[in-house]
């Protein structure tokens, strides 16, 4: 008998997700063992504070089951990348073919638990012309290529503030992008930028311009000392 195949999508299996059906959104999201846990550093960008208080403990992730089914799915898209992809597109249309069936869209964010560069990965997205995906990201040069338009027009990023990259995040800002951080309690307003809340739903790429997203500290992120967490 074949072996199963993993599954490689989850679709609406956390609860921020979830919550987008209200608006009519099916959300398929690819999770990865974080940072260097494979044995491969998946979020290059990451910081100390960012690592430690990685959504990857939130939620289900805290199961030692789930951080196994995490890693033996990082270790086939790393040793067999044309295999993964192929089986992802697939995911993919059965995903837009499943929220069909409910009258809804289906959107895809394929860094739920990683910050790895999908755009230019076996053109799953230039394939998916219809599906929109989008992620978020420490990568300020992947940031600015999506603020000047070079990155698929079916692909939303939304910056993510470290502790040690202020500076970038203010230069986003400036340039009307997104910023994503996490707060011990999300204000309505910080540096002078309105702050809407992105734990209402994960759907980014509704959101309005120049806008700093602001999201609870979560997981091990609730006991960050490293400035990872703004504290008010």
């Amino acid at each position: 008998m074949k072996p199963k195949t993993q599954k490689i999508l989850a679709r609406d299996t956390n609860a921020k997700t979830v919550k987008g059906q209200k608006k009519g959104f099916i959300t398929g999201i690819v999770y990865l063992s974080p940072y260097n846990i494979s044995g491969k550093n998946l979020c290059p960008k990451a910081s100390a504070g960012c690592a430690a208080s990685c959504l990857n403990t939130a939620g289900r992730g805290r199961f030692q089951k789930i951080q196994e089914a995490r890693l033996k799915k990082t270790l086939s898209f790393l040793n067999d990348t044309e295999t993964f992809v192929s089986n992802l597109k697939k995911e993919i249309r059965k995903g837009v073919d499943y929220a069909k069936k409910k009258e809804m869209i289906f959107v895809c964010r394929l860094n739920g638990t990683s910050d790895v560069a999908w755009y230019k990965t076996g053109n799953i997205m230039q394939d998916n012309s219809d599906v929109q995906f989008y992620d978020y990201t420490p990568n300020l040069g992947r940031m600015l290529r999506f603020l000047r338009n070079e990155l698929p027009s079916n692909y939303h990023l939304t910056f993510s503030r470290k502790e040690n990259n202020e500076a970038e995040c203010d230069l986003v800002l400036s340039m009307g992008g997104n910023v994503a951080m996490v707060f011990n309690k999300i204000p309505t307003s910080y540096k002078g930028y309105e702050v809407i809340n992105g734990d209402e739903t994960d759907l980014r790429f509704l959101d309005k311009k120049g806008v700093i997203v602001g999201l609870k500290a979560k997981g091990k992120g609730k006991k960050d000392q490293t400035g990872f967490v703004i504290h008010l």
